[in-house]
């Protein structure tokens, strides 16, 4: 009688307690095997070529390399890998990001254990899968106007604490250009000021604070 193959699944996260119960829930399930666990977006991509698991369960704040940019060098390097994300982080600028690097799936960790089976199951046959609180939450921004990519990093000076003199010194431009970039992402972000702008965009992972 033929067997089916199991799938095959490296799990991604920095906290190896977070590997080792995402693991435990898995190996209850007979037609998944874990094939490895890495502890940041760099050693994940070493493993991948290694392994060549068939589901990678990526997690998106990691040390040395984050997520995305696994995601991306993976994707570049074995565009049929079933990449899930399986993170914390529910902001509509993080799951774009993910999801254009070459992720199939975003799953958020509060999900329950049947979701995850299922997500995987999803994905390992080609399809994708999104739940519907993250569904909701892209479509929610879906007619956002999209900041630049200086006007994040003007942002991101924001949420530090610096004035605009100090990020003009910083970005080596004109105190002008900053009241500029500010006026456009108060007004693309629909913000009161400087401060609203901020926890606007850490809310929806256009920029992160440093840890």
């Amino acid at each position: 009688m033929p067997t089916t193959k199991q799938i095959s699944i490296l799990i991604v996260d920095d906290h190896p307690i977070v590997c080792e119960g995402i693991a435990a829930i898995l190996e209850r399930h007979s037609g998944f095997s874990v094939a490895g666990m890495a502890y940041s977006g760099r050693e994940a991509v070493g493993m991948v070529a290694e392994l060549e698991p068939d589901v990678i369960l990526m997690d998106l704040n990691m040390p040395e390399m984050d997520g995305v940019e696994a995601i991306r060098l993976i994707h570049e390097v074995t565009p049929q890998s079933a990449i899930l994300i399986l993170t914390t982080y529910a902001g509509d600028a993080d799951i774009v990001r993910g999801l254009k690097a070459g992720a199939r799936g975003y799953l958020l960790k509060d999900s329950e254990a049947e979701e995850l089976i299922l997500a995987i199951e999803s994905i390992s046959e080609g399809q994708m899968c999104i739940q519907p609180e993250i569904a909701a939450t892209l479509a929610e921004h879906v007619a956002d106007k999209e900041l630049t990519d200086r006007e994040v990093e003007v942002l991101q000076l924001i949420a530090c604490g610096m004035s605009n003199q100090a990020i003009a010194e910083s970005l080596f431009i004109s105190t002008g250009t900053v009241k500029t970039h500010v006026n456009s992402i108060l007004s693309k972000l629909d913000a009161n000021d400087r401060t609203h702008a901020s926890i606007i965009a850490i809310r929806r992972g256009i920029i992160r604070l440093p840890d």
